[in-house]
């Protein structure tokens, strides 16, 4: 048989087959309810496919995300270590990731992770044993030192005041001894006080006017250094905040002492005091030679000096002043920041009022 098109009556299908008698039978069926009956299988084959395509996705994606359920556990894990202050102090590590099958590589990974932190956390704990033992080591040797040094200033001072003739080469060795040891004194003290601030040993808490201080500190700065020029930016209301006056006093008299040290004779000093919101903000500027770009990130941590582009003296302080100070605003829950360029350096203070 074969297919026919007989236009207006569409395809048919035709059989010709030869009677027994000479007679020619022709059959024909309409192809039409045939080729619908095979559009609605191709139809129901592909929406079946369709679906069974759709479903094996949807298992297979919810397999692949149950199987690989540890490695987000993991990777949570390592968010929220990455979140945790890790510089100093003692930190508490999360809890391992769940651990798998050991055979599959979720399972490894999970496992060669928690083995990581394992050594993080021993390493974190012997390095806070350390620290504590260099704190207590810093407290006890200042502590003990502070006896000696005196001593030794003071047969120095008394050395001086002896009435008979004392040759000049001696009486400049004993004003030097007196000296030197006047300014190791000043290291051991502000080594124990650095110590005590570690320890976390509260501060004393009570209304202090910052207004006063600044007063204070400017004028003894300018007895110190007349040679530098002084400028004062007060509010007219008095600023009060809520701290230890003792040690508030001790940061200003430490960034005045380092402008007046770090900077030529001539130079401007602007220090200048506002409130913002809850905040009092101190400021201390100047338009020297600037901080050396190279030590501005650690201009804070301990024993960091300037080199001699900022600093016309021979010698200069321990490195101790400005970690104090940074020390001492952390403490009453405040911050310092340094900002500098040839020309202009502003260490700013900022310190809650309540």
């Amino acid at each position: 048989g074969h297919t026919v098109d007989l236009s207006a009556l569409h395809d048919y299908r035709v059989l010709v087959s030869s009677g027994l008698d000479g007679d020619t039978l022709i059959t024909g069926l309409p192809m039409e309810p045939v080729e619908a009956t095979v559009h609605r299988l191709e139809l129901l084959a592909g929406i079946v496919f369709g679906l069974a395509l759709t479903v094996t996705g949807v298992v297979g994606a919810l397999w692949v995300r149950w199987s690989l359920r540890p490695l987000s556990r993991v990777a949570a894990t390592a968010t929220r270590v990455s979140e945790l202050p890790l510089a100093s102090g003692e930190v508490a590590l999360p809890p391992r990731a769940p651990e798998s099958d050991p055979r599959s590589e979720v399972g490894q990974v999970a496992g060669a992770f928690n083995r990581m932190l394992g050594h993080v956390e021993d390493a974190l704990t012997k390095r806070h044993a350390s620290e504590e033992r260099l704190r207590s080591f810093a407290a006890d040797a200042s502590h003990e030192l502070r006896t000696p040094v005196a001593s030794v200033r003071g047969h120095a001072e008394l050395a001086l005041l002896h009435p008979g003739p004392v040759p000049p080469e001696i009486t400049r060795a004993l004003e030097r001894i007196a000296a030197e040891s006047s300014r190791m004194g000043e290291m051991v003290d502000e080594m124990l006080l650095l110590a005590r601030l570690d320890a976390g040993r509260p501060l004393e808490r009570r209304p202090v006017d910052l207004t006063m201080l600044v007063l204070d500190a400017v004028t003894d700065a300018r007895a110190a250094g007349p040679g530098h020029r002084w400028t004062l930016e007060l509010p007219e209301e008095p600023v009060t905040v809520t701290g230890d006056a003792h040690r508030l006093q001790q940061v200003l008299a430490n960034l005045l002492a380092n402008a007046r040290g770090h900077t030529p004779v001539g130079t401007e000093v602007t220090v200048s005091l506002e409130t913002e919101d809850t905040w009092v903000v101190l400021t201390v500027h100047d338009d020297g030679p600037g901080v050396p770009e190279d030590i501005q990130p650690g201009v804070f941590e301990r024993f960091t000096r300037a080199d001699r582009r900022r600093t016309d003296a021979p010698g200069g302080g321990a490195g101790l002043g400005l970690s104090i100070v940074a020390a001492v605003a952390e403490a009453h829950g405040g911050e310092v920041s340094l900002r500098s360029a040839p020309g202009s350096t502003t260490f700013t203070v900022r310190l809650s009022t309540g």
